[in-house]
């Protein structure tokens, strides 16, 4: 004997769930178009000296036999992310200058 087969779904259903993914989103900016003169000020960023000191300072990885090799996984994972993020600020023009940086161009010390 085979089994009972399924019921089809009503022809109401469907074009109800059709005209569903029919409509599209409604238009609009991805960012929200934020009026300049309205928006509220970035602050510069800093690149940091060593961007591993806070995942450090929670302790050593919980890899059992493998915690030295993972550590310095971790720290080339954290240092990449950390550099994109500067080189990202570089080009958004949001890169604060250092005074050391400052000296260094001008080719005076």
């Amino acid at each position: 004997m085979s089994p009972p087969r399924r019921r089809k779904t009503s022809a109401r259903a469907k074009p109800a769930r059709s005209q569903a993914r029919r409509r599209g989103a409604p238009d609009r900016d991805f960012w929200g178009g934020v009026d300049d003169e309205t928006s509220e000020s970035v602050d510069e960023i800093r690149a940091v000296d060593d961007p591993t000191a806070l995942v450090r300072s929670l302790g050593p990885p919980p890899l059992p036999r493998h915690e030295t090799a993972a550590q310095h996984y971790f720290d080339a994972v954290y240092e990449k992310a950390a550099n994109l993020a500067v080189a990202l600020a570089a080009a958004s023009g949001l890169l604060a200058a250092d005074a050391t940086d400052d000296a260094a161009d001008d080719g005076t010390d």
